[in-house]
């Protein structure tokens, strides 16, 4: 009996089966525990975040177009899908991706940096490119940064739970909203230094994403890096035009 199995490749035992599932989930495993498999998780969940951030600014300029455009999009975000989905319903799914994302994203940062620094050795004292380090602060200190802005802003303009006085925030006023929250210039300033902190991320994170998906060539480098710093800016404007607006008094 021993001998069919070992000849006939049909005849398989469970116990192999079991063992190559295994082994094919320990080879993901091992490649997430190397540096390159960190890096190529933070630019694939990279793609991911750039993407949102420019379709959520493009969405945020509506409010130049006015109250009604801009509430209409809000109410749109929630009934797309409809009557396949209930309401809503993308739109969760749509901020499970992006919280997955996110935690993957940061939790591959902090391992990166941690195995960066176990891989220097002791005493470690050759001269360093100071831009590269400087960005590199910019990037971790940033990201913490980021991190406690999308807490805020969840629950202040997603759900109003701070930054409102009683009976204030409306569900679906967006421009009421957005118009009431800025008018308190910290608030406004503190979206507008978070924004600085995004664009440094996106200036220095866009460049390494393109860098570990092999898409910049010695051809396309100079124009990929200018191409990564014109986005951040643009992202950084696009945001940040809204609470200057407010404060400006341009929107009411």
């Amino acid at each position: 009996m021993s001998n069919n199995t070992s000849l006939n490749p049909a005849i398989r035992p469970v116990g192999s089966v079991a063992t190559q599932r295994v082994a094919v989930s320990h080879r993901t495993m091992a490649f997430w525990h190397t540096m390159i498999g960190k890096k190529v998780v933070m630019a694939v969940t990279g793609v991911v975040l750039i993407g949102f951030v420019v379709a959520h600014m493009l969405g945020n300029l509506k409010i130049f177009s006015g109250p009604d455009e801009i509430n209409a999009y809000s109410r749109f975000l929630r009934e797309v899908g409809s009557p396949d989905l209930a309401y809503g319903q993308l739109l969760w799914i749509v901020r499970a991706v992006l919280l997955i994302s996110v935690a993957l994203h940061i939790t591959a940062a902090v391992q990166l940096s941690r195995m960066s620094w176990a891989a220097r050795p002791v005493g470690y004292n050759v001269k360093r490119n100071v831009e590269t380090t400087f960005a590199a602060r910019m990037m971790r200190w940033g990201g913490v940064l980021l991190v406690a802005f999308i807490i805020f802003h969840l629950l202040h303009l997603t759900v109003g739970a701070v930054g409102f006085r009683p009976g204030q925030f409306t569900h679906l006023a967006v421009y009421q909203n957005v118009t009431a929250a800025f008018k308190v210039w910290p608030v406004a300033l503190f979206y507008i230094v978070a924004m600085g902190a995004l664009c440094l991320h996106l200036d220095h994170g866009i460049w390494s994403m393109l860098q570990t998906l092999g898409w910049n060539t010695a051809r396309n480098e100079n124009k990929l890096k200018i191409a990564s710093r014109a986005i951040a800016i643009v992202v950084f404007l696009g945001f940040s035009s809204v609470p200057v607006s407010v404060w400006a008094g341009w929107l009411h």
